[in-house]
Formats: C-alpha cells, structure tokens, sequence
C-alpha cells in the first residue's frame, strides 16, 4: 500500500489491526454492514450505478439503500456509504476533490465511508487514487476503510484473495466477527498473497495485457458509432446506442457478443452496456472482427 498506492497504515500488527486479510473482496462488500453490526432499518449509500453486492449486503443486514454520487444535505438515518473508484461498471473514476467532500460528509455525521478499490491499479487516463491516501484521507483514517483485491491485477479470482484496511477501529470490529464466523484466509493463499502483493513486475505486465485489449476493442466499437462514456480506468466499456439496454444487447448477440445490460447496476445504466476486458487476447480479436474492426 505504501509503495503503490502512496498509503501509510498504522501498526498492522498491534492490538487494534489496520490491515486483515478476506476471503476474496465480493465476501466482504457482501457481509461488511453485517460484520459492522450496523442499526437495522439505516441507510447505506451506495453509487447511482453499481455493483448489485453493494444493495445485497444492504438487503441482508436488513437496510435501506440510496443511491447518489453525491453526499446528500440531510444525512438523515445513514449508516454506511459505499464509493468504488473505479467504479464498476463504467470505469469512472472519483477526483481528489470528490473523496474528499465524502470523507468530510461522512465524518462530520458519523456515517464510516469504504471504498473498494478492486480495480484502483487499472488507471488509463487518469491515476486512480486511493480514499485513504493523506491528500484525501488527511493525518489519518479515522471513519475510512478500504478493500482491495487480488483478482484483476493478479488475475488470482480462484485464490479469493482480498484486504481490508483503514480506521483501526473498524477493522477489529469486522475482524472480531469475522473469526467467529470462520471467515480465516488460510495460510497458503496469505503466502501466495504476500508473495503477490511483493511483486510489481506482473501487475504492471497484467495492466499493459489489459490495454492493448482495451486499445483495440474501444476503437472497434467506436467504429460502430457507438458512444463510450466514463471507461476512464477498470476492466470495462461503458458502451451506448442511445437506446434501451436491451436493444444493444440483441444487437451484440447478433454478432456473437456477449456483455452486461446497463439495468443490472441500477435505473440510470439503463441506456448503456457493460463490455469487459478480462476475455482471451483470441477472443477480444473476434470481438473486434465482428465488430468490423
């Protein structure tokens, strides 16, 4: 975290841990308002267009969810807000002034703002930066947690390998339930894990592999005419037609492509599509192909 992201955690190894290993990073988002033993009944805010985790995290613990890109006037019963920079599905990613106005919102009504940063090594246009770096975060971490992932930039899926990190405070709290629930990260996978995050050679590798997928099926879709919004950093497009979700899937269909209908991460993603980057180089050339790229 230091020396890619720029962020310096306290002791990791004190009484009050600032850093813990998770079964993968889509557990934790799932059981984080759980594990928190956040009021029934509160809100969690969550992005405009997202990840669906984020609502079913919120569902299970018995919570209401919100969807904003903004911190909201009236916090009114807020308990938790989720931001994802990048995010996912269209790859925007959130200004320095952005986290910063949630991290302020959110400590000055008492709500704990987490970040996932699954895909915070992924930049393309822009560097992504982390919510718990000090240009953001400040001298510390308090009311902040962060989870990050092994799956995109090690391509370790299968390993379930994931961080949470941030306001010592609130990672004992997730950790002393964790531990009870069995939710231990098993030996071998920590020391694939340690001997991954040690490595920058193939993050760096992995990233450049994504690009040039990136390079060649974005210009096929322009191609088309098709828009691309956001898509700035991440492992996806964010492609429209202007048209309903639906209709741009049938038409991909049509050529033997499949992505991800815009309606699955919320009301506002009807009018777009999700086209991911984490197909075979043979695949993606296919894709471009038939795209008459």
């Amino acid at each position: 975290m230091s020396r890619r992201l720029g962020v310096e955690v306290a002791d990791p190894f004190g009484a009050d841990p600032s850093v813990i290993p998770t079964v993968g990073s889509k557990e934790l988002v799932a059981l984080l308002p759980t594990l928190l033993g956040l009021p029934r009944g509160g809100t969690v805010l969550i992005p405009e267009v997202a990840y669906p985790t984020y609502e079913v995290g919120a569902v299970v613990a018995g919570l209401q969810v919100l969807r904003t890109d903004t911190p909201p006037a009236d916090p009114g019963d807020a308990v938790l807000v989720w931001l994802n920079s990048p995010g996912n599905p269209h790859g925007r990613v959130l200004t320095d002034d952005d986290l910063r106005a949630w991290v302020s919102w959110g400590r000055t009504h008492g709500v704990p703002v987490v970040a996932d940063e699954c895909y915070v090594e992924l930049g393309w246009d822009v560097v992504p930066r982390s919510v718990l770096h000090p240009d953001v975060a400040g001298a510390d971490h308090t009311g902040l947690l962060a989870v990050h992932s092994l799956s995109k930039q090690s391509t370790a899926a299968g390993y379930r390998a994931g961080l949470l990190s941030g306001d010592p405070a609130l990672v004992r709290r997730a950790w002393e339930v964790r531990r009870h629930l069995g939710l231990l990260v098993p030996t071998p996978v920590q020391a694939a894990m340690a001997a991954a995050l040690a490595d920058d050679e193939h993050v760096t590798a992995q990233r450049e592999r994504y690009r040039r997928r990136r390079d060649r099926l974005a210009a096929a879709v322009r191609g088309t005419g098709a828009r691309i919004d956001h898509s700035e950093a991440g492992l996806y497009l964010w492609v429209s037609r202007d048209e309903d979700c639906w209709a741009t899937i049938d038409w991909l269909a049509g050529l033997g492509i499949v992505a991800a209908p815009g309606s699955f991460y919320g009301p506002a993603g009807s009018r777009h599509v999700r086209m991911a980057l984490t197909a075979t180089d043979e695949r993606i050339d296919a894709a471009v192909e038939r795209l008459g790229g």
